[in-house]
């Protein structure tokens, strides 16, 4: 899973490099495929109940399953969240980054994504053999609402291994000491969505993308870790 993860890694480092004004969110997607093809490894979305991308290119107030276009070019000023999956030998990799497009985006948008970026380090340090799912979302819910933003209820992190989504499902809200306990050997993908505003969403007319119901922006940034008896261990670094 550590192979997995760390291709994960490039892909999105290789789509990354890329992400500038003027760019389509097709774009972005063409390079993604490409180095997965390169690196060995097959996309894991492509073709899951039928999406038809390698990537996910979440922008703005577009929370999560955003589908790449020709037609979606990228401004100054935009965040654009890109997830991907890949399968190596049988095991699957999974991480998002959230990026700001051109030099400068609005403080509150800076803010935003130092925060849901942070909240994940937060959930990951509190993934731990003998903890709960429910100490990993207070984790990541307790910075978020500090900070003034809100997380996302409908969408939420998963158990990964053999297949991309296993239990136990992941919430980015939870009480400490509920839930599924953490044993040694899971592995989880963590993956904070924080939006500006409100944490309500709905779903577009493609039956994927996810957006805020407000019209606030949104962030998520995803690593895939192992509980282990040494303590938390990054998978997509």
């Amino acid at each position: 899973m550590r192979r997995s993860g760390r291709i994960v890694r490039q892909v999105l480092e290789a789509a990354k490099q890329l992400v500038s004004p003027g760019v389509s969110t097709m774009d972005l997607e063409r390079a993604a495929e490409r180095t997965i093809r390169d690196l060995g490894a097959k996309p894991a979305f492509k073709g899951y109940f039928n999406y038809p991308c390698v990537l996910c290119t979440s922008v703005n107030d577009e929370i999560v399953h955003g589908i790449p276009s020709e037609q979606r070019l990228l401004k100054a000023g935009d965040i654009v969240s890109l997830d991907c999956g890949v399968v190596l030998d049988g095991y699957y990799g999974d991480a998002a980054i959230t990026v700001p497009v051109g030099d400068e985006i609005s403080p509150e948008l800076q803010k935003l994504l130092e925060v849901t970026r942070e909240s994940l380090l937060r959930g990951i340090e509190a993934a731990r053999a003998g903890n709960t799912v429910g100490d990993v979302g207070a984790a990541v819910q307790q910075l978020v609402e500090a900070n003034g933003f809100s997380v996302v209820r409908e969408f939420v992190g998963h158990g990964i291994g053999t297949h991309l989504h296993e239990d136990p499902q992941v919430p980015n809200y939870g009480t400490p000491g509920h839930g599924p306990k953490l044993r040694d050997g899971m592995v989880l993908a963590i993956e904070p969505m924080v939006n500006v505003g409100k944490p309500g969403t709905r779903v577009l007319d493609d039956k994927w993308t996810a957006v805020t119901e407000d019209g606030s922006f949104s962030a998520h940034f995803e690593h895939c870790v192992a509980v282990t008896r040494n303590g938390p261990m990054i998978l997509t670094e």
